[in-house]
């Protein structure tokens, strides 16, 4: 695996603690950033959402998907609702992780489901930082991993970390499976890359990178151990059981995909997301929304594009690659597609290394101002639309 910029070849992904230990004591600057960003979107939100005469903490915890969760937490699974046009929506669409500790939390806690959610979210959005953290200052040090981590609480629809969804308990999972492989810790990483596979679908891409970096590592050491084999074999477990599962209760084996087609989910290579693309170019106001996602998806790419051209480890590459894919590549509802590429953190990374090499005095204005957008932005969204 290629070691980042500013390391030696002593700092080896298979190396102990000359690196782990500087950055565990120098982690809090990162998780306090992100805990500084995200209360500055919950400020907005709540004074926002006073304005418009709505209920923040229910935008946060009981609306769209979280009401899936939560039924899931309480009742198990089962549920369907059947849509006006005719599908059946069956709640074994969502994974089940989520569900599982905010069950957890209410059988020690008088929270009800949606508030565990709340909690989960709180608990893991600083997990995730110090996991986003310490992979960016293994590969590039202490200034990009603060500033990937900052960026990353800072994204427009980052109030979607604060909200009872299982997004950020998701990327907390991939960041420390991420380091782990990095570190060459292959149990570990293993396991959290299946508990990311029963958080989300593309718990998957989890599993692909630390495959990647085992295939790296094996061809640079020309051997393969046992904790690596055991790492590949426990990744890909935690998705492709839950699959199992919904087969064995429908029928069919891969009878998830018929959940996810009902819900208007699948993988037909960006085609109907391009159509959708040019259904709002024809008119004015729409216009401005083709437009808007026609750059925010160019941004992507070319933030993929700059990733690969600096010869970022393999791992983080597949891990993105895939989460991309995905989020692009479905024929899903679109207003999703800025909160599936949420977990696609790797993608700021470039923009992390360029404020990294300029001064303070012009790199902290800049994040602030990207903060407070977003504050606003995701007050004006969960007030408007909101998340799907």
């Amino acid at each position: 695996m290629r070691v980042g910029p500013g390391r030696t070849g002593h700092d080896s992904p298979v190396d102990g603690p000359p690196v782990a230990e500087p950055a565990l004591r120098r982690a809090w600057t990162a998780v306090a950033a992100f805990a500084a960003v995200r209360a500055l979107g919950l400020l907005v939100l709540g004074l926002w959402s006073r304005v418009n005469g709505e209920d923040a903490h229910e935008l946060l915890s009981a609306r769209w998907d979280s009401l899936w969760y939560a039924r899931v937490a309480a009742c198990g699974y089962d549920f369907t609702l059947t849509a006006p046009d005719g599908r059946v929506l069956s709640d074994q669409a969502f994974f089940p992780l989520l569900p599982w500790l905010e069950r957890a939390v209410g059988a020690v806690s008088p929270l009800g489901p949606g508030d565990a959610g709340l909690l989960v979210s709180g608990i893991a959005g600083p997990m995730a930082a110090w996991g986003m953290y310490l992979m960016g200052h293994h590969f590039y040090g202490h200034r990009a991993g603060l500033l990937l981590v900052t960026l990353w609480a800072a994204v427009p629809v980052g109030i979607v970390q604060s909200m009872a969804y299982s997004e950020t308990l998701f990327v907390a999972l991939a960041a420390w499976s991420l380091y782990a492989v990095a570190r060459g810790r292959w149990v570990v990483a293993g396991l959290l890359a299946s508990l990311a596979g029963l958080t989300r679908p593309v718990g998957l891409a989890v599993a692909a990178a630390l495959w990647a970096g085992a295939v790296v590592e094996a061809w640079r050491t020309r051997r393969v151990g046992a904790r690596m084999l055991a790492g590949m074999v426990i990744a890909p477990l935690g998705a492709a059981g839950y699959i199992l599962w919904v087969g064995l209760r429908r029928g069919r084996l891969l009878a998830y995909l018929d959940v996810q087609a009902e819900w208007g989910n699948g993988f037909d290579g960006g085609l109907a997301y391009g159509k959708f693309i040019v259904a709002h170019l024809g008119g004015w106001p729409v216009v401005l929304a083709g437009l808007g996602l026609i750059v925010g998806t160019a941004l992507a790419l070319w933030a993929y594009v700059a990733c690969v051209r600096g010869r970022q480890p393999l791992p983080l590459l597949v891990y993105t690659g895939v989460v991309l894919a995905l989020a692009l590549c479905s024929s899903g509802y679109f207003g999703s597609k800025p909160r599936l590429l949420l977990p696609a953190f790797p993608l700021l990374l470039p923009v992390a290394l360029a404020l990294s090499r300029v001064r303070a005095t012009r790199s902290v204005p800049l994040v602030a101002a990207l903060a407070l957008g977003s504050a606003a932005y995701g007050a004006s969204w969960l007030n408007g639309s909101g998340p799907p």
